[in-house]
């Protein structure tokens, strides 16, 4: 187990690992615009469903990107931060079935209910990572879900903005200068 000298070690070694969060936020980008497309092409309700199964593969494919880039796509053993990022996956979990409930009743209201859920997800990637940007991008999200929900925007309108404000963070994130090495 790796002692972590500070809370400031952890979350260095957690934007290492992962690089600032970048990886991650390319790989949900990259399900909110696949399911765009199944929405636009196939069905709205196919479009919920491919989001749903593209966010199960969001930290696998996150992984691979953090191998790409030359990062271990894993955090060091013992650092104290790693339970704080599996209770936000266990919340974010958990509200996604409010997400689904929701569609049940009015499928438009699907994408902008989940730009909430991962934007409130995303307030508590600044302690994780140590990165204020995740306040923006939190913010960004959730600013969208209820312009959208207010507008009554159609399912495409709503997993494009997903898409599109998810790689515009996610390829800043990989911008920012990142930490040399672990903690």
């Amino acid at each position: 187990m790796r002692d972590m000298t500070s809370f400031s070690d952890a979350q260095r070694d957690m934007r290492y690992a992962y690089f600032n969060g970048g990886a991650g936020a390319v790989a949900s980008a990259t399900a909110w615009l696949v399911s765009a497309l199944v929405a636009t092409f196939v069905s709205s309700t196919g479009g919920v469903v491919s989001l749903i199964i593209g966010g199960m593969l969001i930290f696998p494919m996150s992984v691979m990107v953090c191998k790409f880039v030359g990062r271990p796509g894993k955090h060091s053993e013992g650092n104290p931060l790693a339970p704080l990022a599996i209770e936000g996956t266990i919340w974010m979990l958990l509200t996604i079935l409010i997400a689904v409930g929701v569609a049940l009743h009015k499928v438009e209201w699907f994408f902008p209910a989940m730009l909430l859920v991962i934007g409130g997800r995303y307030f508590s990637f600044s302690t994780l990572y140590g990165l204020r940007i995740y306040w923006a991008f939190g913010a960004t999200l959730a600013l969208a879900g209820m312009l959208l929900a207010a507008l009554d925007a159609s399912v495409v309108a709503g997993a494009f903005a997903g898409a599109v404000i998810e790689y515009a963070f996610g390829l800043g994130l990989f911008r920012l200068q990142p930490d040399a090495g672990r903690a």
